[in-house]
């Protein structure tokens, strides 16, 4: 997987150069090819003036990116947060209030240092760690039962709010935004047998997170910034299973996504962009019950018949964050290997021989 996010970064050639490794990066490792000849990714350097480069590189040096939603080492939000570390970005996340002291835990124990490896080498350091429940905007908005939690209990300052409170006093300013959060309660349910209760949470979780967000964090982004969030091809087309409310809540955050743009950016420069990412088999994806199927479904039918990898999706959004994209906004970007063209499954006994 990392031969995968290597191949996407550009490249440089040193000769007989050495240079410092970047902000939180450890270990710089660059590989001998013969001789004086070494090669290296462009985003390892953190003193690249006089290194020369070729092409247009994905550059994100002194950029700060905030991701909420990684609670795990094996989702988009994870696979994105390594990209745009290893373009040079400084890295800060939220996880969701309940997951936090394990995810912490597998941090600190080493048991996702395998996954944090970085094409160069070295490992992707995350700055700090926000509990975040990007439910609730504010304290006043959290109910008594979630206050007396078990699983929120040592936690504190943890609505989007108190969590962009936070970041601006520990950090002053961010520059990319990352939303990688979802939640269907009852997303099981065919849409007919959805309760309101249900229906309403899933918006509230998948798509409202996203405008209380942007709006909190608007204020601490730097001008020329980028937000970008994932969305689901179910917003669009009909996928049997993906319910309670789930495909609206997808296909909200992709109408916000265009209002958004128009909004963050004529009022404070920021880009907005979702990205439409095919099936992948993470522990939250488990939750929907027949995301095997679907990536089955995909490798038979997509243009492209190859398993479609988080680190693929990660550089979209490095690139995307990038002053590559400049002009990108109000987009969905589509990064499924091309299921989203496709009008019928050529899997079908229909088109059998064909």
């Amino acid at each position: 997987m990392s031969t995968t996010a290597a191949s996407n970064l550009q490249m440089v050639t040193l000769r007989n150069c050495k240079f410092s490794s970047p902000r939180g990066f450890e270990g710089v490792v660059t590989p001998a090819i013969g001789g004086n000849l070494k090669i290296a990714t462009k985003a390892m350097s953190g003193s690249s003036e006089n290194i020369p480069v070729s092409g247009l590189p994905v550059d994100l040096k002194g950029k700060r990116a905030f991701i909420a939603g990684v609670a795990d080492d094996n989702g988009y939000g994870w696979a994105i947060a390594k990209s745009l570390a290893a373009a040079g970005a400084e890295i800060i996340v939220g996880t969701w209030v309940p997951a936090l002291n394990i995810f912490e835990s597998s941090l600190r124990r080493g048991k996702f240092d395998e996954s944090r490896a970085l094409p160069d080498g070295s490992l992707m350091e995350i700055t700090k760690i926000y509990p975040l429940d990007a439910v609730f905007d504010n304290p006043e908005d959290v109910p008594e039962d979630i206050k007396t939690n078990k699983r929120y209990a040592g936690s504190a300052n943890w609505t989007v709010q108190e969590v962009v409170e936070s970041v601006k006093k520990d950090f002053g300013t961010i520059d990319i935004l990352v939303h990688s959060l979802a939640n269907g309660p009852e997303v099981s349910k065919p849409l007919l047998e959805t309760s309101r209760k249900g229906y309403l949470a899933a918006l509230s979780a998948s798509s409202y997170s996203y405008i209380s967000l942007l709006k909190h964090f608007i204020p601490i982004m730097n001008p020329g910034g980028s937000s970008i969030s994932l969305t689901y091809i179910a917003s669009e087309r009909i996928i049997p299973g993906y319910g309670g409310g789930m495909s609206s809540a997808k296909a909200a955050l992709e109408s916000d996504t265009r209002v958004l743009a128009f909004e963050a950016g004529r009022k404070n420069k920021i880009r907005v962009n979702t990205i439409s990412a095919g099936p992948l088999g993470s522990r939250a994806a488990k939750a929907i019950g027949f995301i095997d199927k679907m990536i089955d479904y995909s490798l038979a039918n997509a243009p492209l018949q190859k398993e479609l990898s988080a680190e693929e999706v990660g550089n979209a959004a490095a690139f995307l964050a990038s002053p590559l994209a400049s002009a990108i906004t109000g987009s969905v970007i589509y990064v499924d290997n091309g299921l989203n063209a496709m009008g019928v499954g050529t899997d079908s006994p229909i088109f059998e021989g064909l």
